[in-house]
């Protein structure tokens, strides 16, 4: 089986974070004096080598939440991302070596009902993901197998322009391939785990989070807007999604049949999530508004005016008022939430689809909600996960400060 080759003695960049280059340069001598290397080249020669056809389509190492033209909630369907399937993870595990010999496509070795169970175990959002950061790992002149070096390189190189979370989500992607393809994981080495350490040290791993959209300026944000069919639309979903704690992904896959109508108000069933990937599914109780802004009413009331009796729930309208059948994707509730609070005088910056389920979250625990009642309605795993949130909403309430000024 021929081995990959290894990049021969790239710079090092300069960093605290990295040994000397000479240390660098230890690798490489380890791996020359070791017969059974893989070849080394240089990184000129790797950065020329073709790419295949297939790879000119990924991410290029750009974030999946850019857009390259100004989008509206309405004219982002569901179908608007390319879907990766797991044939393509191994074709680009290939690509990334430009030798297919040396790592095989899954489908060439397993039967058709095998590789039918390989395909379903990788979320498609998750597949897209992996396979955009390996674009980026060879666009900038990775190899698979790669080495500690190459990956002590990588992280030194990228750690000025990007984010501690983003390096780490690239490595554990790189890692990933390693282990689907059966090679030594570069990035489980000590030296690595050591300058990892050193890069959350020197930048911190503090991460941006969603502004959250709390009750007070949401209900500002419903004020603001108008009884057209759009509007209609809009307040169903920023109402469910504040009073389930949603997800954006969980509220545009809602199905028509997916919510029951009860006494107490809804019950809505997610079918699959993010921490649900295998369909155990979770029923959450919507129960009846007590203010002007009643969640219920919102979603019946919408779902009777366009006319709704099956399928999706949420769906794009077109600038001419007509409603689409397709599905509303998860990028169009991001836009249109935007909007509404730019439109309400709120400044939109920080707000995403995720402000919808943080604002509750957040709004709840000032309400002095217990946490296991907050996480009965999000559906978080643990009182970690929902701690941050928490902790914004308590932050005053009992002050120490407070008490004594």
């Amino acid at each position: 089986m021929t081995r990959a080759p290894i990049i021969r003695n790239a710079p090092l960049a300069t960093s605290p974070l990295l040994p000397s280059e000479g240390s660098g340069l230890l690798f490489s001598a380890a791996l020359r004096a070791d017969p059974a290397s893989p070849p080394i080249i240089t990184p000129h020669e790797a950065a020329a080598r073709p790419q295949p056809s297939h790879w000119t389509h990924g991410s290029g190492g750009q974030d999946q939440n850019r857009h390259d033209a100004p989008a509206t909630p309405d004219t982002l369907s569901a179908g608007s991302h390319q879907e990766w399937s797991v044939e393509d993870l191994s074709s680009a595990v290939c690509a990334i070596n430009c030798k297919s010999e040396a790592m095989p496509r899954a489908e060439d070795l397993l039967t058709d009902g095998a590789a039918d169970l390989l395909r379903a175990s990788i979320a498609p959002a998750s597949a897209r993901a992996l396979r955009g950061d390996l674009d980026q790992f060879q666009a900038w002149g990775g190899t698979l197998p790669a080495t500690p070096a190459m990956i002590t390189r990588y992280i030194a190189e990228h750690s000025e322009q990007h984010a501690v979370a983003t390096i780490q989500r690239r490595l554990a992607s790189i890692a990933k391939a390693h282990d689907m393809a059966g090679l030594p994981n570069p990035c489980r080495a000590e030296i690595v785990k050591a300058i990892l350490r050193g890069l959350r040290r020197v930048k911190g791993t503090a991460q941006r989070q969603a502004t959250p959209l709390l009750r007070d300026n949401l209900f500002l944000v419903l004020d603001s807007m108008g009884d057209s069919l759009r509007d209609q639309r809009d307040r169903a979903i920023l109402l469910l999604g504040f009073a389930g704690g949603f997800r954006r992904a969980e509220l545009v896959a809602l199905d028509v049949a997916d919510i029951q109508a009860v006494r107490e108000g809804l019950i809505v069933t997610i079918r699959r999530s993010k921490t649900d990937q295998e369909g155990a599914g979770r029923r959450i109780g919507i129960p009846h508004g007590r203010t002007r802004h009643c969640p219920v009413k919102a979603v019946e009331g919408w779902l009777a005016s366009a006319g709704i009796e099956a399928g999706p729930v949420f769906r794009p309208i077109t600038r001419h008022g007509a409603l689409a059948n397709t599905r509303l994707s998860g990028d169009a509730v991001s836009v249109l939430i935007r909007e509404r609070v730019a439109a309400a005088g709120i400044d939109p910056e920080g707000f995403s689809g995720h402000s919808l389920r943080a604002g509750f979250a957040t709004s709840a625990a000032q309400a002095g909600v217990s946490t296991l009642k907050i996480r009965a309605q999000t559906g978080h795993a643990s009182d970690g996960m929902l701690a941050r949130y928490v902790r914004e909403g308590d932050m005053f309430i009992g002050n120490a400060a407070g008490a004594v000024l």
